[in-house]
C-alpha cells in the first residue's frame, strides 16, 4: 500500500519554501556528486521534484536518457516546463511517469538511479518493497545516488537535527498529508542486496549527506 501524500499542493511553492527554510544547501547538497555520474547511460529518478538536479544532470551526461517517476503531476508539469526552457532537445531525452514508485511498473535496466530527499517519504517496509521493485534492474556497476536527512554522530548536534526533522515531517504532514514521521533506515537493505557505499558527504554538520551507493561489477 502506497503513501497517501499528497505533493501538488506544495509542488508550486516548494522551490521557495526550500531556500526560506534552507537556503541553497539542498541544492547544493543534491549536485554534490555530480562528477562522479558522468558516463551514465539510462537513469531512472524518484522524485525528482522542479527538475533543478535533472538538468544539470543532462548538462553531465550529454548522451543520457532518463526515466522520471513522480506521484505529483504538479511536480512533473514543473519538471517538464524546466527542461523544455532549459533546452528542447533535452526534454526528447526524458520520459516523465506519473505513478507512485511502489506501484509502477519497471520494464527497462538502469545503470543510474536517483532519488533525492525522496527515501525519506517511506516507511521501512515500504523500502524493503521499493528496492526489491527497483534493484532487479540495476546493471552491474550500476549507482545509486542519495541525498537524505541524516543524524549526526555529535550528540548536541544529534538533538538539533531530530527537532529539525520532527519539524519537517510536521509539517510536511499538514502540508501533503504525509504519514511517515521518522528516517527509515536504508544502509543496511541496501548493503544487504550487495551495494556499497563508494562515496559519501556530510553538510550541516551531518544533517544532510549525499552518498553514491554502487552495485560492483
Amino acid at each position: 500500500m502506497s503513501n497517501p501524500a499528497n505533493f501538488d499542493r506544495v509542488a508550486r511553492p516548494y522551490r521557495w519554501l526550500e531556500y526560506m527554510s534552507f537556503g541553497r544547501w539542498l541544492e547544493r547538497c543534491r549536485s554534490a556528486q555530480l562528477s562522479h555520474l558522468t558516463g551514465a547511460r539510462r537513469a531512472l529518478l524518484l522524485g525528482d521534484g522542479d527538475g533543478r538536479f535533472l538538468a544539470s544532470l543532462l548538462t553531465a551526461n550529454p548522451t543520457l536518457t532518463a526515466d522520471v517517476v513522480d506521484s505529483s503531476q504538479s511536480m512533473l508539469t514543473i519538471l517538464e516546463h524546466r527542461i523544455r526552457s532549459y533546452s528542447p532537445q533535452a526534454r526528447r531525452r526524458i520520459c516523465l511517469h506519473h505513478a507512485d514508485a511502489l506501484e509502477w511498473n519497471l520494464s527497462g535496466s538502469y545503470d543510474l538511479i536517483v532519488s533525492h530527499f525522496f527515501l525519506d517519504c517511506f516507511f521501512p517496509y515500504q523500502l524493503e518493497q521499493l528496492f526489491d521493485r527497483v534493484l532487479p534492474h540495476a546493471l552491474p556497476g550500476a549507482r545509486w545516488v542519495i541525498s537524505e536527512f541524516a543524524i549526526p554522530r555529535n550528540p548536541l548536534a544529534a538533538c538539533f537535527a531530530r527537532w529539525i526533522i520532527a519539524l519537517l515531517y510536521r509539517a510536511f504532514g499538514l502540508l501533503a498529508g504525509l504519514p511517515v514521521r521518522a528516517l527509515p533506515e536504508y544502509a543496511s537493505p541496501l548493503l544487504s542486496r550487495g551495494f556499497v557505499l563508494s562515496h559519501d558527504r556530510r553538510y550541516l554538520g551531518g544533517l544532510l549527506c549525499s552518498q553514491v551507493w554502487t552495485r560492483p561489477n
